[in-house]
This record gives C-alpha cells, sequence and structure tokens, in this order.
C-alpha cells in the first residue's frame, strides 16, 4: 500500500505530542542540572524538521520517517533512564509515556505504510 497523505496526516498529529514533551523538557528547570536531557529534546527537533521537508510527497514522507526513527528511539531509550534522574514529578513520567506512545505509533504508521 503507498503512503497516503492521511498517513502523513497522522505522522504530523503523533509528532505533535512528540513536540510538547520537547517543549517541556527544554523549557523544564531541571534541565539546567540534567542538560542529558536535551538528547530527546535535539532528537524531536531533528526528526520534526526532517519530515517538514517531505510534507508534499508522502512516498518521501514515510522514507524519512523510516530513516529518522531509529535516532528517536534511541533518544527516548536514553530518556526513559534520564528522566526519573532529574525528576519523580507525574510530569517526566508522563513525558516518558507520552514519547514512548509516540514512537510506538510512529513505527505501526512505518508498517501499515510498508503493506
Amino acid at each position: 500500500m503507498p503512503a497516503t497523505e492521511e498517513m502523513v496526516a497522522r505522522a504530523q498529529n503523533i509528532m505533535a505530542n512528540a513536540w510538547m514533551v520537547r517543549t517541556f523538557i527544554k523549557h523544564c528547570e531541571e534541565v539546567e542540572d540534567f542538560p542529558e536531557l536535551m538528547t530527546i529534546v535535539r532528537s524531536v527537533f531533528d526528526v520534526a524538521m526532517a519530515l517538514e521537508t517531505r510534507l508534499p510527497d508522502p512516498e518521501a514522507y514515510m522514507k524519512m520517517l523510516a530513516k529518522k526513527i531509529g535516532r528517536l528511539r534511541k533518544a527516548a531509550d536514553k530518556f526513559r533512564v534520564d528522566a526519573p534522574l532529574a525528576s519523580t514529578h507525574t510530569n517526566f513520567k508522563q513525558a516518558v509515556i507520552s514519547i514512548d506512545f509516540c514512537i510506538a505509533e510512529l513505527a505501526d504508521l512505518l508498517e501499515s505504510a510498508r503493506q
């Protein structure tokens, strides 16, 4: 099944949620003491900007997503370890859940695009 505009729209909605995690972490006070949290910030930014360049072409968009999801997943793995060290506040716990959910949804979308 070829990638469609609907798939791109769904991926953009998922990335909007990842962007909110990015924004929360980028502006939280804890990042001053735990700069390693910036890894997820940079990764989400990188993926979002790369995908944005492919918005008009669903096939190219999904190809770029496939190329970038591994780096995003690696950053999320690091974030899952670093976030509780920075804070045990619910906001951090929810941010980890949210970014993991985003990656799982993007992976499912990629799988659908491949079929």
